[in-house]
């Protein structure tokens, strides 16, 4: 099977139901899960197989001081291999560094980004290989226009807030959990130091990851029962 002919049963795939949203408030990011896009790859080219290039101590991204981080993968279907690569980005779309650093917005408003985690290094590996996937078609369309301004974030409102601190305050008490215990984890996880680092760009990841927290908390719960 040629490159054409791939590329053409893949791209005519309807993927407008298996699209995430990640609203930041000014623009809404289309993007689709992982674990979607290479299952749906596997229907069509069971033999499909995809690599994580790895580098100095088999690490599986290369660094750079003033550049960042960035990750590569490459997906062969028969004979025919496309590769992919992609910055480690921080919530704006800035390349992470290993390093807290901050970033200046025209109206003069600053935030500091916490140092780039394994976590975040896994997430980017994972993005890369869905747009590995879409270089063969699937999904290939929802990328037009990625490339947008960096935006500045507009903090969390004060109900948002609420929200996290009630969520927070149910895990700690289902998983029998200091609450300052799980803050901690939950800002490492989305690089940043505290609540008032909440914004437009990671509330929803925030409430995603807590929520998970939650569930796992009561599942353990009932276990126990």
């Amino acid at each position: 099977m040629t490159d054409k002919s791939i590329f053409k049963q893949l791209s005519e795939i309807d993927v407008n139901g298996r699209v995430e949203k990640k609203d930041t408030g000014k623009v809404t990011l289309s993007y689709l899960s992982w674990t979607w896009a290479w299952s749906e790859l596997q229907k069509y080219f069971p033999s499909a197989t995809y690599t994580i290039e790895k580098f100095e101590n088999k690490l599986p991204y290369v660094y750079d001081n003033k550049t960042g981080y960035m990750v590569f993968t490459s997906i062969t279907i028969n004979d025919l291999t496309h590769e992919m690569w992609l910055p480690v980005m921080d919530g704006n779309n800035r390349a992470m560094l290993d390093h807290e650093y901050q970033i200046k917005f025209k109206s003069g408003k600053s935030i500091t980004v916490a140092s780039a985690t394994m976590f975040d290094i896994n997430k980017a590996i994972m993005r890369c290989l869905v747009k590995n996937i879409a270089m063969f078609g699937l999904g290939i369309y929802i990328y037009a226009g990625e490339d947008l301004p960096t935006i500045e974030p507009e903090l969390a409102t004060e109900n948002q807030l609420d929200t996290i601190g009630r969520l927070l305050k149910e895990v700690s008490e289902l998983s029998a959990t200091n609450e300052e215990v799980i803050k901690q984890f939950v800002f490492k996880r989305l690089a940043i130091k505290d609540l008032s680092q909440i914004d437009s760009n990671n509330f929803g990841s925030a409430l995603e990851m807590i929520n998970e927290l939650k569930k796992k908390a009561q599942e353990k719960k009932g276990d126990k029962k």
